[in-house]
């Protein structure tokens, strides 16, 4: 092949390189935002829509280096890797130890664009003195090979990157691969448009940057503990990072001898063991003072709220559909949940269902006499469509004549538009409603609504039996709301327009 077919080639195949690179670079910030701040579509808007401008900027800030494309382009290409490749790592501790992570985001993104558009021209160039074409065949032939490449990236993020390496060493191996393809081109195929002490400075740039990656990835684990208890009050006892989420277990002692075993799912508190009995008391005893022989909880992976349940040997089934294969694994295998769940899941009478409530909801066999809504409060976009309208008609079409329902609603005392929000998101899907509140020291004000279909009055709240925090006097007292706590105006959540998501995110800033 001749020599400037091979250059031409080895180009195109470093713009493809560089354009999966490039690509992993945006998805890294945006799944991390999603992972630390919950808004996945804010996430995204904001990283996309930043870097695109920051591209634009910085081809055009890359013209007056085309005079030296060959060493710019490597240079551009080192830069990329140190600040592409160390992005999650930092805006990770930013969040963790500043607690500022949205202005970090938009510099990250800013920086990164900017050396990714830079790289357009500089190619542009490389690719006009290895063969002479017209600008149209020029740019159709990069951006073809740009566009190729940014789906490898597109692919390898999710599917390999991510299961293999996680995020941070995940982002660290893409950067050395981009200093890697940047060096290589031009020392190969440019070697000789560059000066002699270029090509020193160059060398040695490279090897910092590489001992610097590296350096990083061995240390990324320790970093990420570090960091990640920096984020806890209390000690870190296990965690995993699922494909679907953060698992945090933490565990304290007092000097009286109690132990807090507390589960956090991506950052945010899902119960203590030192009061998690008044929530899923409150949860789920109302709920099943009526028929109750067919049981179907959505969500509720730790087991706490079917400890609840399999206390009425007249329930005969409980259907438990949970999307994170690791928390029901969790829950059946660690000690510590298993003591607090007295091990529910191997009750005969329970049936576990790994899937999508959502998805499970469309095609779900037969009805059941009572539905549990257990779910994390809706501050993700997939979590924001587990309460809305459609959600909740789907939820009555499997509800028996006479059936209930109860849904976590949230704290109305911290975000009361949201709570309220909830219950009419459930009244406008056709159910009657009655919002009732209890005491959580770990929460604060907690809130529940339980539900029945439109046929129905509305449920009355009352007691199957003395419990440790609930009887029928607290439960009526449950249902008074302060005035300053009531109802005013409540939207309605729906897929198209998630409003309980914009709510969260505003109450609980």
């Amino acid at each position: 092949m001749p020599v400037h077919r091979l250059a031409r080639a080895a180009l195109l195949a470093t713009v493809f390189v560089c354009a999966a690179c490039g690509l992993v670079y945006e998805l890294s910030l945006v799944t991390l935002g999603s992972y630390l701040i919950g808004d996945t579509a804010a996430q995204a808007s904001i990283t996309l829509s930043v870097m695109v401008c920051a591209m634009g900027v910085g081809a055009l800030a890359a013209k007056p280096l085309r005079r030296h494309a060959a060493a710019a382009f490597v240079a551009v290409e080192l830069a990329l890797a140190v600040i592409g490749g160390l992005s999650v790592a930092a805006l990770y501790a930013s969040y963790a130890w500043l607690n500022v992570y949205t202005g970090m985001l938009v510099l990250a993104a800013a920086v990164i664009g900017m050396l990714i558009g830079a790289e357009i021209p500089l190619l542009m160039e490389l690719l006009q003195q290895v063969r002479k074409q017209e600008a149209s065949g020029a740019v159709a032939d990069l951006f073809a090979a740009d566009y190729v490449g940014a789906l490898l990236g597109g692919l390898a993020f999710p599917f390999l990157l991510l299961p293999v390496f996680g995020q941070i060493r995940g982002s660290l191996v893409v950067g050395v691969v981009n200093a890697v393809a940047g060096l290589a081109l031009a020392f190969f195929f440019f070697r000789a448009q560059m000066t002699r002490a270029a090509r020193h400075v160059l060398v040695a740039a490279t090897v910092v940057v590489a001992c610097g990656l590296t350096g990083t990835y061995l240390y990324a684990d320790r970093f990420e503990a570090t960091a990640q208890q920096a984020l806890f009050a209390h000690p870190i006892v296990w965690q995993s990072r699922t494909p679907y989420q953060q698992i945090v277990l933490t565990e304290s002692f007092s000097p009286f001898g109690t132990t807090d075993t507390r589960l956090y799912l991506n950052g945010g508190l899902q119960f203590s063991s030192v009061d998690e009995y008044r929530y899923h008391e409150a949860l789920v005893h109302p709920v099943l003072a009526g028929t109750r022989r067919s049981v179907l909880v959505l969500g509720g992976g730790d087991g706490l709220a079917l400890r609840e349940i399999l206390r009425y040997p007249d329930v005969g089934q409980v259907t438990l559909v949970e999307l994170d294969p690791a928390m029901i694994e969790l829950a059946r295998t660690d000690e510590r949940l298993t003591t607090l769940n007295q091990r529910s899941f191997d009750d005969p009478r329970v049936r576990v269902v790994t899937a999508d409530a959502f998805t499970w909801l469309r095609g779900a066999p037969g009805l059941f006499d009572a539905v549990i809504v257990d779910l994390p409060d809706p501050d993700q976009t997939s979590v924001a469509k587990l309460y809305s309208r459609e959600f909740y008609a789907m939820t009555a079409n499997v509800l028996a004549p006479g059936a209930r329902m109860v849904v976590q609603s949230g704290s109305p005392f911290f975000a009361p538009r949201s709570f309220w929000t909830i219950d009419a998101t459930l009244r406008s899907a056709g159910l009657r409603t009655t919002p009732y509140h209890v005491d959580v020291p770990s929460f604060g004000d907690w809130g529940f609504i339980l539900a029945a279909t439109g046929q129905s009055p509305a449920p009355a709240l009352r007691s199957p039996g003395p419990l440790r925090s609930l009887d029928d006097h607290t439960l009526t007292a449950a249902t008074v709301f302060p005035p300053d706590r009531r109802a005013v105006d409540p939207e309605v959540s729906t897929l198209m327009r998630p409003v309980i998501q914009d709510l969260q995110r505003q109450e609980w800033r």
